[in-house]
Parts: C-alpha cells; sequence; structure tokens
C-alpha cells in the first residue's frame, strides 16, 4: 500500500502523463488509500498537499504493516 502511495507522490512530482492508463490506476488507487488522509492539510502549493496528504498515508501504511509483521513474527 504504500509503495503504491510513494509511487503517484514520485509521479506527480515527476509531472507524469496522467493519460497514461498506468499512470492513472496508480492515481486512483492511492487516492482510495489515503482518502482518509488527503485533504487533512491546506497549504498553498499543490505539491505540498500531495507530499503531506499522500506523505502520511504512506507513513501510517508502513508503520502498521511494520507492528503486524513484528507480531506475527512473535508467533
Amino acid at each position: 500500500m504504500a509503495f503504491i502511495i510513494i509511487l503517484w507522490i514520485l509521479m506527480y512530482l515527476l509531472d507524469a502523463n496522467r493519460g497514461n492508463d498506468l499512470v492513472q490506476w496508480v492515481q486512483d488507487s492511492a487516492h482510495w488509500l489515503a482518502g482518509w488522509s488527503y485533504d487533512l492539510f491546506t497549504f498553498d502549493e499543490a505539491w505540498a498537499r500531495v507530499v503531506t496528504g499522500y506523505g502520511l498515508a504512506a507513513v501510517v501504511y508502513l508503520f502498521v504493516g511494520h507492528a503486524v509483521a513484528g507480531r506475527l513474527r512473535r508467533h
């Protein structure tokens, strides 16, 4: 999940062609995964909103994934 979100952040910052099907799929998937955090911050610059909104979701997914993997490894 975090990989898809981070991939979208990179594609956005590198101005990927949004007419491309892969780019559109990554954008749609990232938007769905980060729907809870996307408009949490209201910066004037669009790139700052994308990095913070999607970045927060990626960090949370990484943290939760790490915690779950650690828990499963112990059992």
